[in-house]
């Protein structure tokens, strides 16, 4: 973990798989077979019981924070009840997305629309009035409807297939909402800050795509970061869909993200002011970790898992990841705070920190005008703070023992108590040294990057051992008599002074959603380092006077070792430098100890044994992550004359310095990527600062090694993923075929020369070099010389052998592209298990399924692993 500084329990733990559907795998539900209409899965199986969707402590907790009128709060917990509608969201930069618009409204709105079993909803299906270009669609079905239904059967598989593809992705309707709010532009740099599983990645590459124009790249820039490797690697397959030049995936602490400035790493600044010298963004989307109760009409476990003491855990972790990215921003940019949580410690708490420690560097932004036709509700400025069962209103209530726990910053004013700067003048003793209401309790957050609490407690919020508890004077050692808890009703409040009614809250009555909180915030000049270095001083001052203070005490005999462990671990855990957040992480908290010894912590720490272990970092080899190849610009001049020779590539596509590759011996490089001319400043500007990313994945894969028995004159195949870009460049190795040839190679992937139905378009097939070719498809009567510069061209890589030509397209592909020409077209949709050609053995045959996801960069883990039906819409 970086920096190799301690953390707290909260930010030590994270979650090192995706979140379970527990809708899918409940144990208690029927099979599917055996659950029908009418309760006879029921009836099955006798011991079948639904999950229990209530919890006390929520419904007490949010009555008491005031964020649901009393009039809606019948309607507000019905809905919580329901299962969570399917949404998705069209890619609009897919080459067939009229094609896919045109299905949606034509074939299955119709013909869902005797499916509609929910009086309230008019349409089976229907975009979101909110989201622009009707690009994204609400169904009214959930996940599990949509899967047990034997009516909406083939809806399902077109939404599972072209998810896969990339044309389509499935994900909740208010995820879709803090990337809307960047307005992003097509020149901007842009950070998701945690950014697995990748939904909304994704949808920020479609944002910077869709305002390009086909066939160009855009000058905008992507850096999706997240801490957990494997969770990164979840991310890569998710964005690898959209074949992108212009993505770099991180893998790094949100909160210690490193600048990369090149002033303090070279003597004299570089004299060129076209080049990179410090990276800073446009844009920050800083989706945090947090309790996620927002999410539990999806994930129903939540309610057995929710308690207080989650958003209290979390808190101070995402003060400093959105400090970070505050300090990241650009002046002048925009970042969105956002999270799936309701609850306002998580929220506007943490808004509020935001500017009370940026001062007039931050506004937050009044966003009211956009996106009208979202139903939302304004911040709330006032709330309270539940811990042990008690509530507070200010920090000066909060016990002592606890005020190293519960922060001023959880509170609306954000200030401590007057006495708050000296050592306090009692402790209460307490050998339970874990937050009672954080018993069993696990974050699933969404902040497409997840935290795990799993804190054992023998006691509960109830426990009536709270108030009995023994308070022992810290100057005289003697007991007092133990406090009373406040009443909630007659405990003081406070308002805060921002304007935190620019907050958006969206809540699931409104418009039948999850819930969801954002916040805009617009960076109007360099944050002032001193005051922020003040605020975070006087922080861990008070901390320090206290721990000295119970160490004296603890010689003396005044205070257990149980108390000291309770505040050395709550220093830990804020032992943060937030006066670095406007410039770059220092060495230490930039270097990464690699995902092997990050387990080893956290193994350590989850057995107790965390303070036994010398957690100073060794200082890692430049360019040498541990596990993660390093990034090599690709120069051998040979292989690169070789492969513009057989494919005739034109001098206007730009080559030089555009190639990389994960392997340092250029004799073994297997994959070859290509990168955007934004993503090159960067690659340089790391190389020079030392190489302080740790990048998983970059670029689009363009080439990729091909043996073959025959001795093709390049060694170098085309790779699907940059074929689109690479095309209106090909001069040679290029075939143009008729819609009913393209078909039956698609259908049988295999087609000897003289099988074609064109006889001439066998002739020119068997003309060509051994090795890779490029197969188009020519619609009607075009002229072959327009159809490659067409960026709308249907294109696929093919294999010229000695007697036939074969595709070297994924099965899935070529099914979807199958069906797509066959529509288009009005040919015969062929059946999935057609007849295949003899082939002749002799011929080299690529196996098409073999193209996966390149892991080169990420061997601890394969995203070819997962489950792919599980990998889609997982937010």
């Amino acid at each position: 973990m970086g920096g190799g500084r301690k953390r707290g329990r909260t930010q030590r733990r994270h979650f090192k798989q995706g979140r379970d559907n527990v809708w899918k795998h409940n144990p208690q539900r029927p099979p599917a077979s055996a659950a029908g209409e009418g309760g006879e899965g029921r009836e099955g199986n006798p011991s079948w019981q639904p999950f229990a969707t209530e919890n006390p402590a929520f419904e007490e907790y949010y009555k008491e924070q005031q964020t649901i009128p009393k009039e809606e709060w019948d309607d507000f917990m019905s809905m919580l009840r329901k299962p969570l509608p399917a949404t998705f969201r069209i890619n609009a930069s897919c080459q067939f997305f009229q094609d896919i618009c045109s299905q949606l409204e034509n074939d299955f709105r119709k013909s869902l629309e005797t499916e509609v079993s929910d009086e309230h909803e008019e349409d089976a299906i229907r975009p979101l009035p909110w989201y622009p270009g009707n690009l994204a669609w609400h169904l009214n079905f959930s996940r599990m409807e949509l899967r047990r239904n034997q009516a909406l059967e083939s809806f399902h598989e077109f939404l599972k297939q072209e998810n896969e593809v990339g044309n389509i992705t499935r994900q909740e309707a208010v995820s879709m909402v803090p990337p809307l709010f960047l307005n992003v532009q097509p020149d901007h740099h842009i950070l998701d800050m945690c950014a697995a599983p990748g939904s909304k990645t994704f949808q920020l590459l479609e944002m910077i795509h869709q305002s390009t124009k086909p066939g160009l790249l855009p000058n905008a820039l992507v850096v999706a970061n997240d801490v957990d490797v494997q969770r990164c690697n979840l991310l890569i397959h998710q964005t690898k869909r959209m074949c992108t030049a212009n993505l770099i995936v991180t893998n790094h602490e949100a909160q210690n993200f490193p600048g990369c400035n090149l002033a303090k790493f070279c003597s004299e600044m570089c004299t060129d002011e076209s080049k990179l010298q410090r990276l800073e963004f446009d844009r920050v989307l800083c989706d945090v970790p947090c309790s996620g109760d927002g999410t539990v009409r999806k994930a129903p476990d939540m309610w057995r898992k929710w308690n207080a003491g989650m958003g209290n855990g979390l808190h101070r972790l995402q003060v400093e990841i959105a400090m970070r990215g505050m300090g990241l921003l650009n002046v002048g940019g925009r970042m969105v705070y956002s999270t799936c949580s309701m609850n306002p410690v998580e929220n506007e708490a943490v808004v509020a920190e935001i500017l009370r420690r940026c001062g007039d560097s931050v506004e937050l932004l009044d966003v009211s005008n956009e996106l009208p036709e979202l139903a939302r509700r304004p911040g709330l400025t006032t709330w309270k703070v539940r811990d042990r069962g008690s509530w507070f209103g200010v920090h000066e209530d909060v016990p002592c023992y606890r005020k190293d726990v519960i922060s001023p910053s959880m509170f609306p004013s954000g200030k401590g108590s007057k006495d708050n700067r000296m050592v306090s003048s009692s402790v209460e003793v307490n050998t339970n040294v874990v937050d009672a209401d954080m018993k069993d309790s696990t974050d699933i957050g969404e902040g497409e990057q997840e935290t795990k609490i799993a804190i054992d407690d023998s006691n509960n919020s109830d426990n009536p051992n709270t108030e009995g508890r023994a308070k022992v004077d810290c100057e005289s050692g003697e007991a007092k008599d133990s406090y009373k808890k406040l009443d909630s009703t007659s405990i003081r409040t406070e308002h805060s002074d921002y304007p935190l009614h620019r907050c958006m809250r969206i809540v699931p009555h409104d418009q039948n959603s999850g819930a969801f909180f954002i916040a805009v915030l617009h960076k109007l000049s360099p944050l002032n380092e001193n005051q922020v270095v003040e605020v975070i001083k006087s922080e861990h001052g008070n901390l320090k006077d206290r721990t000295e203070k119970l160490e004296e005490d603890l010689g003396s005999g005044k205070v257990s070792s149980e108390e000291t462990i309770l505040h050395q671990q709550v220093v830990d855990g804020t032992n943060v430098l937030d006066g670095e957040q406007n410039g770059d992480m220092d060495n230490k908290s930039s270097k990464d100890k690699g995902s092997n010894d990050s387990k080893v912590i956290v193994n350590e720490a989850e057995n107790g044994q965390a303070g036994t272990r010398d957690r100073r970092r060794r200082p890692q080899n430049q360019g040498r992550w541990r596990g993660v190849d390093p990034v090599i610009f690709f120069k051998d001049e040979v292989t690169i004359r070789s492969i513009v020779s057989f494919y005739g590539i034109k001098d206007s596509f730009p080559l030089e310095g555009h190639l990389v590759t994960r392997n340092p011996d250029a004799s073994h490089v297997k994959r070859i990527y290509y990168v955007s001319k934004s993503v090159q400043d960067v690659l340089d500007l790391n190389i020079k600062v030392g190489e302080r990313l740790k990048i998983t994945s970059l670029g689009l894969k363009i080439f990729e090694r091909q043996s073959s028995k025959d001795g093709s004159p390049c060694t170098f195949r085309l790779s699907s993923e940059g074929l689109p870009l690479l095309l209106p460049y090909i001069t040679k190795q290029i075939l143009y075929a008729s819609a009913i040839d393209f078909q039956h190679l698609l259908q049988y992937r295999t087609i000897k020369f003289p099988d074609f139905v064109d006889a001439k378009f066998g002739e020119e097939a068997s003309a060509l070099l051994p090795g890779c070719c490029v197969l188009v498809l020519r619609e009607g009567h075009q002229d072959i010389g327009s159809i490659a510069m067409d960026p709308s061209a249907i294109a696929i890589v093919c294999w010229k052998g000695k007697t036939n030509l074969c595709v070297m397209v994924s099965p899935l592909d070529g099914k979807e592209l199958l069906e797509r020409i066959s529509l288009r077209f009005g040919l015969e949709v062929p059946k999935a298990d057609g007849p295949k050609q003899e082939i002749d053995g002799s011929d080299e045959q690529p196996d098409c399924a073999t193209e996966t996801d390149d892991q080169e960069c990420l061997p601890q883990s394969k995203a070819s692993d997962m489950e792919i039906s599980d990998v889609k819409e997982v937010e």
